[in-house]
């Protein structure tokens, strides 16, 4: 693998978006205080629709209006109340982030769901997904692209000393690639989708956005393979759920970078917060398999939780981000 420049820095440590609670500020402090070389913008699902992954994301959509119909997010005529919402609670947090963090001069990574994600989970007018229709999939791609471009210019203006790195969320590509996404009776399924298409769209998204990418599959199966052919600088990933190591170390050998799901997202049965070496360890081991040198670990690996932590408590999610911190910079120090 040639050298290359990583849009993070050696031992970082992230989180993947979720955190529990509805205080964005206490969110962004704790973020910013235990996640000092790679904060994320934070994003608290427990506030309701327009926080939740698809809500949030259909709020960046342009010329995409979008509405809750049966508790499911739809596209609709017009603008309307739930989508403001969305807005307002995104326009909110960019603006705490830019009090707490004015002065940040590092890279700050922010979130959003994929379009084969909100493809999969967003209704047409006339029913069913927009995955059943692969013109509406394109425009969806296309719709997000120009929301995420203005998404990354707004932190940009928020926070001119920091650089943006954008995670895409796709916990449903590996069933949009396999037909496992179910109708809305429930009997059925969605034909599986091209991998060209899903290829040539990913690329054209992360290409136009013009900032450097991950991609996060906190699902069995993830699609290394094609993520790697995205042009994606990174991918996120439970760690647990790394069946077959062939296929991402061919990618880590080509030069993808991994943001390692190393600490669980709920306490273990024995209540105990995990240690940043307990953390530490589960890269090492997955790394030292994978035959790697040890050197190019805390360059090329960002440690993570294992995906959200909307699901934990309080105290329990600041000690995930806190090992997952020590766990980077004991990498670092090795």
């Amino acid at each position: 693998m040639t050298d290359q420049a990583w849009p993070w820095p050696t031992g970082a440590a992230t989180g993947i978006g979720s955190l529990p609670g509805t205080d964005i500020a206490e969110a962004q402090r704790i973020v910013l205080g235990e996640l000092p070389n790679l904060p994320h913008l934070p994003e608290l699902p427990a506030r309701g629709p327009g926080a939740d992954l698809i809500g949030r994301t259909a709020g960046l959509l342009v010329e995409l209006p979008v509405e809750l119909y049966a508790a499911r997010w739809r596209i609709a005529p017009r603008p309307g109340r739930e989508l403001r919402r969305a807005r307002d609670l995104m326009e909110r947090d960019l603006d705490q982030l830019a009090e707490q963090a004015e002065e940040y001069a590092g890279p700050i990574k922010v979130q959003a769901g994929g379009p084969f994600t909100l493809a999969a989970a967003l209704e047409l007018p006339i029913g069913g997904r927009m995955l059943r229709d692969p013109g509406a999939v394109r425009d969806l791609t296309g719709s997000l692209t120009e929301g995420l471009r203005d998404h990354v210019a707004a932190v940009a203006r928020r926070l001119p000393r920091a650089s943006v790195l954008l995670q895409l969320d796709e916990p449903s590509l590996p069933a949009v690639l396999a037909g496992r996404v179910r109708t809305e009776s429930g009997l059925g399924t969605y034909p599986a989708a091209d991998v060209e298409l899903v290829s040539t769209l990913l690329r054209s998204l992360i290409e136009a956005v013009g900032v450097p990418t991950v991609v996060h599959c906190c699902a069995p199966d993830v699609p290394v393979e094609l993520i790697r052919s995205t042009g994606a600088v990174g991918l996120a990933l439970d760690l647990s759920l790394v069946a077959d190591l062939d296929p991402l170390g061919e990618a880590i050998d080509a030069g993808l970078g991994l943001l390692a799901g190393a600490v669980p997202t709920r306490p273990p049965s024995n209540g105990r917060a995990p240690t940043s070496a307990e953390a530490a360890d589960r890269v090492r081991e997955l790394w030292d398999r994978l035959a790697f040198p040890r050197a190019r670990l805390p360059e090329q690996v960002v440690v993570t939780p294992a995906c959200g932590l909307a699901g934990a408590t309080p105290e329990y999610a600041r000690a995930v981000l806190k090992a997952c911190h020590d766990a980077g910079r004991r990498l670092a120090e090795d």
